[in-house]
């Protein structure tokens, strides 16, 4: 029976250790929209060659006439080839993205990719190799063509007629051929099957075996002995019931059911409007097929990718697929090379808004968009997750160790002379004694404390093992709009007087840096409230305006809540105002105008008001107010437009331009009926009255959680489908891009050299731009990542962030990503772990990701990295107080084998420790607070710093045990000393002590012993032993509660583990008194006077680590920080 009294052993004794851009395309945001591969030229000949080609831009985002904007290109490239900057027209930054920085300041990659690729973990299986090339096809553009063709080429190839639609014959057909319009569901796993992972996998597999052996070892002993004791088959029953209980906890706080594909399924509507043979009939959205003629309108989803053919007011919100979250025009006009921006496809899954449209289906099922993306989502396989790694790493040790010292104990045994059923006793008993009974529980339940823990501060955890992950995060793939920023667009400053001021936003305007009563401000304060649409939601007067819902766009949104901030009530204002005409901004325009009734009642003429694209704006003025008073538009006043347009422009905002004049009275007498399709009115010759810019502002937490995350080693990157100046002036304005890091372009301008010329490796920081991205290589991307440490990827498609987390996995880091459309889902699988959005994400996102941010703050990321690195460290301490008390385990039995005394330590004493008085203290370890260097720290090396290593093996088994061990001893000698066995009559004395038949055994005094009271001194001797390793956890526990500092550093203020010190106290003494307990568990009473035997131990234990944190503060990375620091 005593064969199950071992512990964990030396893991020491097995002798383990722990394992321990170029410049091409490294940045690419090129001030103010210009070209970085300039060569040559001056620095002065650069800026003015820069401010032409932006100035060209700001006509080529006012949609000139395809003349004009080839003139000015023209004239930029004459002038820069002029002055030596020969390589502009082969600038990375494609024209179209020149042109439209400074007015629209958003927008998305050129490029519409799925991108993928295979698991880093694939094996050359043929099924992976088959897999991995079915990923790899979907890496490739979606062969979508089907928006330049013509309607009549559309109808051609899908043998389809544009008003009769299919017949019913060949929509048979086309459904036998293709298959419903249904994605393909992947295969899933029976909740059954996940359960049993959980009863068998990691830990349990351990439990389990050794229970086996229990088992095995009371049969053997059934078979041999007359009366076996039951000792064997009482553990194996526990060693059961505590893996079904675990198994069955972890189950339901941690079974994570793939529900992604579930989330594309909702999405999928259930009815479509279809046209065949003319007649127009509802039918269920999976018979649906190619070439079919549908029809949808507002509140619909589309039911497949459709050709628009025909379309009135038609918008479709693309959120989820593009995290455009502007409803899209849809029209029959190829708008763009790109399926994913032309306005000529719907696609399947995103919703109407308003309009109604028709259109031919061109694809169905698994072959739409959105098809391929559930495809590539759910055939993504990611890896395993550090912890689990590291708990694996763990069992592989405990094996190792536990085969180890059974096989030699087993040779030792058959050596001593143990016949050979003793010695496989001993080989079980062993191997059993090294599995962590309670470890198993003590890890999940730290792991949950700390998800909900997470959860309080915004951060939801759905699988518990991703906690750790995000603690060992070394590089964050982060969203801009609205993780970064607060996803509100806020007018940012003002030019007018020819002055430059910062917006005040403050509901107080306490913050006003001008004059409010200047005549020229009311002026542009008027214009942009009554050129305006957006209004503020019904019965919300009692909030603060910065927090009042407004129905309307960004930017009209904007210039709303600061007008009525600035100015009062803009209801009232346009009330006094009354329009009676008005012109919608347009693409095509790029202007809004209303006409309004002046609130003078003694004034009968209109006021025209205007806003749009500035340089727009510009050509329709001849004056401008300075001062509130018109003076000509002149070329100095023009030069100033620029100046202030092109500052602002810099910062990464939006701008607008503003004008105004009161049309003559005699032309447009009151009741002139106003003519917005066919203008019958004066747009010109009209005085401009400023600038406003917006911009959507960071976070105020998030520039501290960046310089956070830059203490703590993690590299951010921000991945944005916005321009490459904004998403830089952003970068800069949160420290992504810190103080005093220049790009490439940045140090060739303070130079005044060439790009060229710059050694890339000289540039810290740089910004890639999405349309080269797609054509870097795997070589190329990872250059970049090693060689910058602050970048952004501006104009990326959500899919090439799949590229991204691939490149930085490659380089060894632990990724996280966030996302929110549907799109991000791929990348959100693959990355180590997925932070999804849980105000702004799509459901499909949410699902895929391991963790929600409930707030879809970026600084509620950096809170969760530190609460993932408190859990590594305080798991580490909990483990390292866990194993330390084996050794006093283990010793006993080692000593009763070797030395042949009378067993020191019985089974059940040792379960009542492993399951009862050391799990609350090992538990409330995970609320310990984090010690002072848990952000200053490097993130860990997977490879190198892993959850138990030597240096925690060394302490807790080769120092701090061998104390405690010492202690048990001599509470054991003490007791039998007092009973009149002295120490030296005890060696070789166990074959005699457990002798049933010797009842006149003589002590060191000459008394005789029998059985039965020899049996109760033991039993006595086991309750001591037990109680003394409880006193020794004591100084254990408060020891661990810092790896570094001194406990007096930490002070004692974890309630949970003072509560715990009682509660293991308590149950110490209620095993040893309760009465029965000498029966039930074979506990006996002690003397007071036992419990002290233990105490200079404990002194000791705590002294000597203080000693040891000491030396190790003293001397950092010196012999006892490498030794003894884990």
């Amino acid at each position: 029976m005593w064969a199950f009294l071992v512990r964990y052993s030396f893991m020491r004794s097995v002798g383990w250790r722990s394992a321990s851009l170029t410049s091409t395309g490294a940045s690419f945001q090129a001030e103010w929209c210009g070209s970085w591969r300039c060569r040559g030229g001056t620095l002065d000949h650069k800026k003015a060659a820069v401010r032409l080609l932006s100035f060209a831009g700001f006509i080529a985002t006012t949609k000139s006439s395809a003349r004009d904007r080839h003139l000015c290109e023209m004239h930029c490239l004459a002038y820069t080839r002029s002055r030596g900057c020969h390589s502009l027209h082969h600038s990375h930054i494609t024209w179209k993205e020149r042109t439209d920085c400074a007015t629209m300041g958003y927008g998305r990659s050129d490029s519409y990719r799925v991108a993928t690729t295979q698991d880093k973990d694939d094996k050359d299986s043929p099924k992976k190799k088959k897999g991995t090339k079915d990923l790899d096809d979907l890496k490739k553009e979606v062969p979508l063509t089907e928006h330049k063709m013509s309607v009549e080429e559309v109808c051609r190839k899908f043998q389809t007629d544009i008003v009769q639609g299919l017949t019913n014959a060949k929509a048979r057909d086309f459904l036998a051929r293709d298959g419903p319009n249904a994605l393909t569901p992947p295969p899933t796993t029976p909740e059954w099957v996940k359960f049993c992972r959980q009863l068998f996998g990691g830990f349990s597999i351990l439990l389990w075996t050794g229970a086996i052996l229990c088992f095995l070892a009371y049969a053997i002993q059934a078979a041999t002995e007359d009366e076996p004791a039951g000792d064997n088959l009482y553990l194996g029953i526990v060693l059961s019931a505590v893996v079904i209980i675990t198994g069955c906890f972890s189950y339901f706080q941690e079974a994570k059911s793939s529900k992604i594909m579930e989330s594309f399924k909702n999405m999928v509507p259930q009815q479509a409007l279809v046209i065949r043979e003319g007649e127009k009939m509802q039918i269920n959205a999976e018979e649906v097929v190619a070439g079919d003629l549908v029809e949808v309108k507002g509140g619909d989803r589309i039911p497949a990718d459709l050709r628009i053919i025909s379309s009135h007011g038609c918008k479709v919100d693309n959120s989820s697929l593009t995290g455009e979250s502007e409803p899209q025009t849809r029209s029959p006009d190829c708008t763009h090379d790109n399926p994913l921006e032309t306005r000529n496809i719907a696609f399947f899954s995103t919703n109407c808004v308003e309009g109604t449209a028709r259109g031919i289906v061109v694809c169905t099922g698994d072959r739409t968009v959105m098809g391929r993306i559930a495809t590539l989502t759910s055939g993504l396989e990611t890896g395993k997750t550090p912890i689990a790694k590291e708990i694996e790493h763990f069992i592989h040790i405990i094996t190792g160790v536990a085969v180890f010292l059974g096989v030699s104990f087993f040779i030792l045994s058959i050596i001593l002379g143990y016949s050979w059923l003793e010695a496989v006793i001993f080989l079980i008993g062993i191997i059993v004694a090294n599995v962590p009974e309670g470890l198993l529980a003590t890890v999940t339940v730290c792991l949950t404390l700390t998800a909900k823990r997470m959860a309080r501060k915004n951060c939801l955890v759905k699988n518990l093992e991703a906690v750790e992950t995000l603690g060992s995060t070394s590089t964050i793939c982060s969203d801009k709009t609205g993780t970064l920023t607060q996803n509100r667009m806020t007018v940012a400053h003002m030019w007018f007087d020819n002055q430059i001021h910062e917006a005040d936003t403050t509901e107080d305007q306490s913050g006003a840096s001008f004059d409010k009563s200047s005549v020229t401000w009311v002026a542009l304060a008027r214009v942009a409230a009554l050129c305006n649409r957006a209004v503020f939601k019904a019965a919300q007067d009692s909030l603060p305006i910065l927090k009042r819902d407004v129905a309307g766009d960004a930017s009209e949104s904007a210039l709303l809540k600061c007008i009525e901030l600035s100015c009062g009530s803009v209801k009232m204002m346009r009330e006094k105002n009354k329009k009676v005409a008005e012109i919608p901004f347009n693409s095509t325009n790029k202007y809004q105008l209303s006409v309004h009734e002046t609130e003078d009642p003694n004034d009968n003429r209109y006021l025209l008001v205007m806003k749009g694209a500035p340089e727009r704006i510009l050509d329709r003025c001849a004056t401008i107010m300075l001062q509130g008073k018109e003076q000509p538009m002149d070329e100095e006043m023009k030069e100033a437009f620029q100046n202030a347009y092109l500052e602002l422009g810099g910062l990464g905002e939006r701008v607008l331009g503003f004008c105004h004049v009161l049309l003559p009275e005699d032309q447009y007498p009151k009741g002139f009926a106003f003519d917005t399709d066919d203008v019958n009115f004066q747009t010109d010759n009209l005085c401009f009255v400023g600038l406003m810019s917006m911009i959507d502002p960071p976070r105020a937490a998030v520039p501290d959680a960046v310089g956070k995350c830059r203490s703590a080693g993690i590299k951010v990157i921000m991945v944005t489908g916005d321009h490459p100046i904004t998403a830089k002036a952003i970068a800069k304005g949160v420290g992504i891009i810190s103080e005093g890091n220049e790009t490439v372009e940045d140090i060739a301008a303070r130079l005044n050299i060439p790009v060229s010329q710059v050694n890339p490796r000289d540039a810290k920081a740089c910004v890639i731009h999405g349309t080269d991205l797609k054509d870097y290589s795997q070589e190329q991307i990872d250059e970049v990542l090693r060689n910058h440490t602050e970048i952004v990827f501006a104009r990326t498609s959500p899919q090439q962030k799949l590229i991204i987390v691939e490149g930085c996995q490659r380089q060894g880091a632990i990724v996280a990503v966030t996302g929110d459309g549907v799109n991000d889902s791929p990348a959100l699988k693959k990355a180590d772990i997925g932070v999804a959005m849980g105000i702004s994400g799509s459901d499909v996102s949410k699902q895929a990701a391991d963790m929600i941010l409930l707030d879809d703050n970026f600084a509620s990321i950096v809170t969760g990295v530190e609460e993932g690195r408190l859990i590594f460290d305080n798991l580490k301490k909990s483990i390292a107080y866990t194993l330390t008390s084996n050794i006093p385990e283990i010793t006993p039995f080692l000593f009763f084998i070797i030395v042949n005394i009378p067993l020191p330590l019985g089974t059940i004493t040792i379960l009542c420790i492993d399951l009862g008085t050391d799990m609350v203290p090992a538990i409330s370890l995970a609320y310990e607070a984090a010690e002072s260097d848990i952000m200053k720290r490097q993130p860990r090396n997977p490879l190198r710093d892993k959850l138990v290593n030597e240096r925690l093996i060394s302490i807790a088994y080769g120092q701090i045990g061998m104390i405690q061990a010492l202690g048990g001893f001599f509470s054991y000698f003490v007791i039998l000393a007092e009973n009149g066995f002295l120490p030296s009559l005890l060696v070789g004395i166990r074959l005699n002590w457990d002798d049933r038949s010797m009842n006149d055994l003589e002590d060191s005094y000459g008394q005789q012993w029998t059985y039965e009271q020899r049996k109760i001194v033991e039993f006595t001797c086991h309750t001591a032993f037990f109680v003394s390793i409880v006193v020794v956890q004591w100084a254990d526990v408060i020891i661990c509660k810092t790896r570094r500092n001194s406990v007096f550093q930490q002070g004692m203020k974890n309630k949970i583990l003072i509560f715990g010190l009682f509660e293991e106290t308590a149950l110490a003494a209620f095993l040893s008194y309760c009465p029965g307990m000498d029966v039930a568990l074979r506990m006996y009473p002690l003397k007071p006077s036992w419990w002290f035997c233990a105490f200079p131990y404990s002194f000791l234990i705590f002294v000597y680590d203080e000693v040891r944190k000491l030396l190790l503060r003293r001397n950092p990375g010196g012999w006892v920080e490498k030794e003894t620091y884990y």
